[in-house]
């Protein structure tokens, strides 16, 4: 198996287009098509740390699944250390990009199974994907970096709240140590307190294992603390890219309509 070329981008995206066939309205009238993401070029370079912004629907949810490998664009590619990236691939023949990977969405309630103890939630990506070593040790030793309970692992996620479970779902998305981390959300449902908390561990993962940070965020302020680099998405296109800093004095008008509205994170 060929091995990630650690000198090319970590991710580089080219004409990327996604579209969606509504239903149809009538037996006789065809579904309307959405595009969510509309001829796209994005290069994430190794170790950036990337913040996606822009109104909602403006297509940086569906950007970032399909940099993630979640969804097939309808056009274009997209490549993650030279080696291209296939959503439709098999689980054996993806394994090798899921283990560059980890992902953290929204909801985690949503996406930690509720029939599982944490302890095999965690150690999930480290028995899918052959990870050599004692998962047990892995799985406790990530459990305490995110300041969970010595006997999470023999809990139910239900028994947690929500910032605790999206501490969970944090460490799941480590415990591998992959080399890019996506974050689709991960602080929107979490109050203040505790979501400044997550930015703390999101930061501290990304330093420890020198990841490529990819983050959807309708916060410009999350984006302001976590990243150095902002593209900005309206109507799936991206308006505008720079450094983060061009937060503080955007040209487009999306974005000044976004750092207008945003509200300020203590």
């Amino acid at each position: 198996m060929r091995e990630p070329d650690t000198a090319a981008p970590a991710l580089a995206g080219a004409d990327l287009s996604r579209t969606y066939r509504l239903p149809r309205r009538g037996p006789f009238e065809p579904g309307a098509v959405r595009t969510a993401v509309d001829g796209v070029d994005l290069i994430v370079p190794s170790g950036a740390r990337l913040g996606i912004v822009g109104e909602s629907g403006s297509g940086k949810s569906t950007l970032v699944r399909l940099l993630a490998g979640l969804e097939a664009p309808t056009t274009g590619t997209v490549q993650a250390s030279g080696r291209p990236v296939d959503a439709r691939a098999s689980a054996a023949a993806s394994r090798w990009f899921r283990r560059e990977t980890g992902i953290v969405f929204q909801d985690p309630v949503a996406s930690l199974d509720p029939r599982m103890r944490v302890g095999a939630i965690v150690a999930e990506p480290l028995r899918a994907l052959r990870v050599a070593g004692d998962h047990r040790a892995m799985v406790a030793a990530v459990l305490e970096r995110v300041d969970l309970p010595a006997d999470a692992a023999d809990r139910y996620p239900h028994e947690f709240s929500g910032g605790q479970r999206q501490r969970i779902a944090i460490a799941r998305a480590v415990v591998h140590r992959p080399r890019i981390l996506f974050g689709d959300e991960p602080m929107s449902a979490l109050d203040v307190v505790v979501r400044a908390r997550v930015i703390d561990l999101f930061r501290s993962f990304v330093d420890d294992l020198g990841a490529t940070l990819v983050l959807v965020s309708h916060d410009i302020g999350v984006v302001q603390r976590l990243c150095d680099t902002v593209a900005v998405m309206s109507a799936g296109r991206i308006v505008e890219h720079g450094p983060v800093s061009l937060l503080d004095a955007p040209t487009h008008e999306v974005t000044r309509a976004l750092v207008a509205a945003a509200p300020t994170l203590p």
